[in-house]
């Protein structure tokens, strides 16, 4: 499942995410959601989270769709 649609994410999800310093090599960091930052339901990029340990990145993948 991809991360551009904002109802596929939700808090407690383990995603991979493309922080802003690795947008250019698109280096995947993978970690829990504790927020979701883009209020749009669809964003082409990613939607935006925050995760358990502070970072801030795009979702790129959903590892697994129940929290």
């Amino acid at each position: 499942m991809n991360g551009e649609t904002r109802a596929n994410i939700k808090p407690g999800m383990t995603v991979f995410i493309v922080l802003k310093q690795d947008q250019r090599t698109g280096k995947l960091t993978k970690g829990i959601v504790k927020d979701i930052l883009t209020s749009s339901p669809k964003h082409p990029h990613g939607i935006k989270v925050r995760l358990e340990d502070g970072q801030v990145g795009r979702v790129k993948e959903i590892v697994n769709s129940r929290p």
